[in-house]
């Protein structure tokens, strides 16, 4: 889905300042969010494509005003709630009084695509795409999640590599089918996303599931000509 999150290409907010040393947890309460996802996403059958999808929920305002882990809380919400194991009357008497009741588990819904079923064989099918393959990712604009960024959505790429077969992001997210297939690694020129003023010698690579992607056919070869010499003798 569009939305705050999909950060990628977007700029304005002010350089990216790098912590030394920076540790893995700031504080001791991140360190027991860490430790309680796993089991609560497990008893409440919530798969990481789901998770992932509940953070794109969050209300702009709280996700740029939100930490790391502080965004794993608000999805970890939205989850229990959906799934009825609390409501959010219960979430809700239990928050500091600052904050806005509408930002508390009240997540914009979101439809996923048609549920699918998995095809026989589709664990092991055959990749649509080759290494050296020009393709294009596809512009489109899912209202539910999705894993295409939207700075590369109608830009050509080349296949870089083949990683195999994984769980389609996009359906595995709204419960609709895991449908498996394979998922590439596509080079961009940085021209080709930023335009002329970015470096010639730039390359971004991007793993694209191949729902993602449209072949393009290649350049056809020009003809040879065929010269013909004249001598003048008869």
């Amino acid at each position: 889905m569009n939305g705050v999150h999909d950060m990628g290409g977007m700029d304005g907010f002010g350089p990216v300042v790098r912590e030394q040393n920076e540790p893995v947890f700031h504080a001791d309460w991140e360190r027991r969010m860490y430790a309680l996802v796993g089991p609560v996403m497990g008893s409440a059958q919530v798969n990481i494509d789901e998770f992932r999808h509940a953070i794109e929920r969050i209300p702009p305002a709280r996700y740029l005003a939100s930490s790391y882990y502080e965004r794993w809380v608000a999805a970890v919400e939205t989850i229990l709630v959906e799934h009825g194991v609390v409501t959010r009357e219960e979430l809700l008497a239990k928050q500091d009084a600052s904050i806005d009741p509408r930002q508390i588990a009240n997540a914009v819904a979101a439809h996923g695509p048609a549920p699918v079923k998995d095809k026989p064989g589709s664990k092991t099918a055959r990749a649509r795409f080759a290494k050296g393959d020009r393709v294009r990712a596809r512009n489109m604009n899912p209202s539910g999640h999705t894993r295409l960024p939207r700075y590369v959505r109608g830009k050509t790429g080349v296949i870089a590599r083949d990683w195999g077969v994984f769980v389609f992001p996009d359906t595995n997210a709204h419960h609709a089918g895991t449908k498996p297939q394979h998922c590439y690694s596509v080079s961009f020129d940085a021209r080709e996303l930023w335009g002329k003023p970015a470096n010639s010698r730039e390359r971004l690579y991007i793993d694209l599931w191949e729902d993602y992607l449209e072949p393009i056919a290649p350049k056809p070869k020009a003809a040879k000509r065929t010269t013909v010499h004249h001598t003048g003798r008869h």
